[in-house]
């Protein structure tokens, strides 16, 4: 049997598994209750929220992208494991109050939070479409990743265009059944699997082109000096581009409207718990810039259809692996994609339900507000995936893209939290101005003043708008206590 039709094999029955353990995870919960489909009434444990939480890490942008800035752009790739340790951090601190205040409120999204906070349905309603389209940006890297690994690890039998359907296919399915719970399980599963599979690959990779990780290195820095340290000549990121990148994603992380809400979906001391724990997925991330490392001098990049492909190439091309290795590095890939991508199609569906057509529809039913959100998994879906398959940005890029839209929360959600003075005025001037100076560095003008990332430069004008609105127009008064003292 040729290696490719165990490797499909193997990936097929990875997925038919996933899919029976996304569905039944919601079997015996209420179908139509908006609570449970949102926020699995609020009960999800320590170990759902560690898996869940670092599942959104461990996505198709760690495992196919972080070899990929490893392989092409050297020690710029370590910011993927500072931001891995930092991002969850401001949660210990945010992650309380806002669990309070979601439970007493009976809040399920950011929006709602943050349009309650501020006295204004617009604030949700612009919350909820920034959310849906950032979401879009995000999903469409996971759904791009396990189209690479169809396609590379069967060496091209499945087509770009089928394995992103048949993968993502799966993953719509059960969280349009099962909600965030189907989610929150699947991700146990996956979490599992690629964890094991990143640290078997990354060492099994290292040891067939070099003697050890520090023999590696050694050559590395021998055959190019400098792309082991930022800011060197012959390294592929500035101190500057890197640190502001590093700082967006560090700001953002829990910016990120699916994060951000599971603050809703488990008690306080199970957030602190999670944020404790949770720099150990830096750790299994390791091996898996190994293998972008182990590649460097190994891969002509003219082989390559880009780096994000080096993971599958050196498996189906250098390294003669069996068809059950094509197998399981395939699993393991398609796990890290699929356990953000039910994240992020529950958060996205959940956003346009709760943020876009129930402020414009407020005596919405139960039932119909569910079927609202289960439809439009369907349709965030749908979009990603067609920009997936047409679009052309590479799996760090359209990360950082996105991190930089969603970053802007960031000056709402802390003056919500912390500064009485804000006002709904400053929110959405701040907020309309830093989406406007991230797009434009992004699509209009890519070259950023002393190469600062397009997030931060948006974040700035973000603040001082923020701020100085707020200055001058009239605060929430009693209701902006109430959230300060939370």
């Amino acid at each position: 049997m040729e290696k490719w039709v165990v490797a499909l094999l193997a990936m097929s029955a990875y997925l038919v598994f996933a899919f029976i353990v996304g569905v039944l995870a919601g079997r015996g919960r209420s179908f139509w209750s908006v609570s449970e489909y949102t926020v699995a009434d609020r009960g999800l444990g320590l170990v759902l929220m560690w898996f869940l939480m670092g599942g959104t890490v461990f996505s198709a942008f760690a495992f196919l992208g972080g070899p990929g800035w490893a392989y092409s752009k050297g020690a710029a790739s370590f910011y993927i494991l500072a931001y891995t340790c930092l991002g969850l951090l401001p949660w210990y601190l945010i992650g309380p109050k806002v669990a309070r205040i979601g439970a007493r409120k009976n809040f399920y999204t950011m929006g709602e939070f943050l349009g309650d906070r501020y006295d204004s349905r617009a604030i949700q309603v612009l919350v909820g479409v920034i959310s849906v389209l950032a979401f879009i940006q995000y999903l469409t890297l996971q759904i791009k990743g396990m189209a690479y690994v169809f396609n590379v690890l069967t060496e091209d039998a499945i087509p770009i265009w089928l394995g992103a359907l048949i993968s993502y296919g799966i993953v719509i399915v059960y969280v349009a059944t099962s909600g965030v719970r189907g989610a929150a399980w699947s991700d146990v599963l996956q979490g599992i699997l690629m964890l094991l599979v990143a640290w078997v690959v990354g060492y099994t990779v290292v040891y067939s082109f070099h003697d050890g990780v520090a023999d590696m290195f050694r050559g590395i820095e021998a055959s190019r000096p400098g792309f082991l340290t930022v800011g060197a000549e012959g390294s592929g990121m500035s101190p500057m581009s890197y640190t502001t990148i590093l700082l967006v994603s560090v700001i953002g992380f829990i910016m990120w409207p699916h994060l951000f809400t599971k603050s809703f979906t488990t008690t306080e001391k199970k957030i602190k718990q999670t944020v404790l724990v949770y720099p150990l997925f830096a750790i299994f991330l390791v091996p898996i810039l190994f293998i972008g490392f182990a590649a460097v001098g190994v891969v002509d990049p003219a082989q390559l259809t880009g780096p994000d492909t080096i993971l599958p190439h050196l498996v189906t091309h250098e390294m003669g692996a069996s068809g059950i290795v094509y197998g399981l590095i395939g699993a393991g890939a398609l796990a890290a994609a699929m356990s953000s991508a039910d994240a992020i199609t529950h958060g996205g569906s959940v956003s346009f339900g709760r943020d876009i057509i129930q402020p414009l529809k407020p005596d919405l039913p139960e039932r119909t507000q569910i079927w609202i959100m289960r439809l439009s998994v369907i349709a965030i879906g749908t979009v990603a995936y067609y920009l997936s398959i047409f679009g052309a940005a590479g799996l760090v890029q359209l990360l950082v893209g996105a991190y930089g839209s969603i970053v802007q929360f960031a000056p709402a959600v802390y003056g919500a939290l912390w500064w009485r003075r804000g006002t709904s005025t400053g929110v959405i001037a701040g907020l309309v101005a830093g989406i406007a100076v991230n797009y434009y560095f992004q699509l209009v003008q890519p070259a950023t003043p002393l190469d600062i990332n397009a997030g931060i430069l948006g974040l700035i004008v973000n603040v001082v708008l923020f701020v100085g609105m707020s200055m001058v127009t009239n605060p929430a008064g009693s209701r902006a206590d109430e959230y300060v003292k939370a």
